[in-house]
């Protein structure tokens, strides 16, 4: 660890101060779907799952640039041409300014909700003295889950900046005090948090809870081991907690890939983390979105002729790369490809200029299969598929791009991917062999059985699953340092590029040094 003398940034440590205050006063002053109370009477038990909505919220509520940053850097998603936003632009090139906005902001808005789920963690630990023994242990579940909530955040940011502090309390001073932990520590620490949890969190898929509709489970926190011991190359420990998943039979994949990305797919048998959102199925008045009133818009086409007549358009922040489409032609793809790319003629035609692709299946046209027509716009050739809503699955009267729709952090086809990966990499598992796992995502896709899977295959299948999904593609080349295939339209990767700067405005207030 190194030891760290300072604070954080005024505007990250004045958060922690009031958060501070909070705590010590009792009061939750939360909005949006959160506590919205005077005074706390900790005697109320039954007001315990209040503080864990307010978990729940800070968990949803993103700012627009902090998925774009998690996952631009992949070779499946390329920055749009953003005049106006010129160092993300530059970030997915690999040429990185510690002093753009982007990059603090993620840094302040993951540890300000660390912050506030833990927070809430404190809050219901005060109930549990008044608590019967079936209350007690019902907020050490609500405390377990504020838990994996807190390790998801931790996660996302030693993925982009390697080491990071961790912070397990809601006045963090001495932790801070204490230094960074390389990313190494932060993924074990992120591992026995799992183990500790996962005997206090309930026993079915998320959509199955009633108290809290697709609330974290241990099928979560199990979720979230994997990720972290495949980041520290423990594929065993991989293999287990994904067959722990696998061999309960709670989770499968849903049936239609296209609709699994929208509205039909919201709360499926898949999905074992998801934010919700909502416009209460009303025209007016109230609503949710992701990142609020932006919603889908960073990734949405900047012109377009919905199907639905005033459904808006949005950025062009955000779009597939050219490798992927043809990464995607190349292997027959038509389900995943559909859903994961929207076309513009523009688009097409670029496809076209390479011989290789230029004559291009039928159905690849510039208009969905639910009639929204993507038109050209200058920022991009595509739009991302898997954050789109058509359309027509607006609620009437609402009309900003994707409003409404539900993102989904973890699914079962990453989780059976994973579980395969291990398996070619020396791992053991009766749960299932890798050949049946790749093929249970194979067979959604409208693809074939394999047999005999290697490694590259199910990074193969991964690329095509997974693609424009939380940086996952980026983070899988530089766990296994394949660097060449970053390397591509125009960009030169090299090792020292693998994680964001520190941004100037924390390396200012903290010595934290080279990442």
């Amino acid at each position: 660890m190194k030891n760290l003398k300072n604070t954080f940034k005024l505007s990250v440590y004045s958060l922690m101060a009031m958060l501070s205050l909070l705590a010590c006063n009792d009061k939750l002053d939360l909005q949006d779907g959160q506590v919205n109370t005077d005074d706390i009477d900790y005697t109320k038990t039954e007001n315990m799952i209040q503080p864990l909505i307010g978990a729940y919220n800070a968990f949803a509520t993103r700012g627009w640039e902090e998925y774009m940053l998690l996952s631009v850097r992949g070779d499946d998603v390329n920055a749009g041409g953003l005049g106006d936003q010129q160092d993300f632009a530059n970030t997915d090139m690999y040429s990185y300014n510690k002093d753009y906005w982007m990059y603090n902001s993620l840094w302040n808005l993951h540890y300000s909700d660390i912050i506030s789920v833990n927070n809430a963690a404190n809050l219901i630990e005060n109930y549990k003295a008044f608590a019967s023994p079936s209350e007690t242990a019902k907020a050490d579940q609500y405390i377990a889950e504020t838990k994996v909530l807190r390790a998801w955040f931790h996660f996302n940011l030693s993925r982009v900046f390697g080491s990071i502090f961790i912070i397990n309390t809601a006045i963090p001073d001495t932790e801070i005090k204490d230094g960074v932990a390389s990313k190494e520590e932060v993924m074990q620490y992120i591992s026995d948090l799992m183990d500790e949890v996962i005997p206090l969190l309930p026993d079915s898929r998320p959509n199955e809870r009633n108290d809290v509709k697709g609330g974290v489970t241990k099928y979560t926190a199990l979720a979230m081991k994997a990720l972290a011991n495949l980041e520290l190359k423990n594929y065993q420990d991989v293999a287990d907690a994904t067959g722990a998943i696998i061999t309960s039979s709670k989770f499968s994949l849903y049936p239609d890939f296209y609709q699994a990305f929208k509205k039909p797919g919201e709360l499926s048998n898949e999905n074992l983390l998801e934010m919700q959102f909502s416009d209460y199925n009303s025209g007016t008045g109230d609503f949710f979105y992701y990142t609020n009133g932006v919603s889908y818009q960073p990734f949405a086409p900047q012109n377009w002729t919905p199907a639905r007549a005033n459904a808006g358009s949005g950025w062009g922040f955000y779009e597939p790369s050219l490798k992927y489409i043809k990464f995607m032609l190349t292997r027959g793809e038509t389900v995943r490809l559909e859903t994961s790319v929207l076309f513009t003629n523009r688009g097409i035609t670029e496809i076209k200029t390479d011989p290789n692709y230029a004559t291009l299946p039928a159905w690849i046209t510039n208009t969905t299969k639910d009639g929204d027509r993507i038109n050209d716009y200058s920022r991009a050739l595509f739009a991302s598929g898997k954050h789109y809503l058509p359309s027509i699955q607006l609620t009437e009267g609402r009309n900003v791009y994707g409003a409404g729709k539900n993102m989904i952090c973890i699914r079962y086809a990453e989780i059976l991917l994973m579980h395969a990966e291990a398996l070619t990499r020396g791992a053991t598992s009766s749960a299932m062999t890798a050949d049946q796992a790749v093929n249970t995502v194979r067979l959604r896709a409208g693809l074939g059985n394999i047999s005999g899977v290697t490694s590259q295959q199910v990074i193969d299948e991964k690329f095509a699953e997974m693609a424009m999904e939380w940086g996952t593609r980026y983070y899988d080349m530089i766990r296994l340092a394949n660097y060449s295939e970053l390397s591509y339209d125009g960009r030169t990767f090299t090792a020292d590029k693998a994680l964001l700067p520190y941004p100037q405005a924390q390396v200012d207030a903290l010595p934290l040094g080279d990442n």
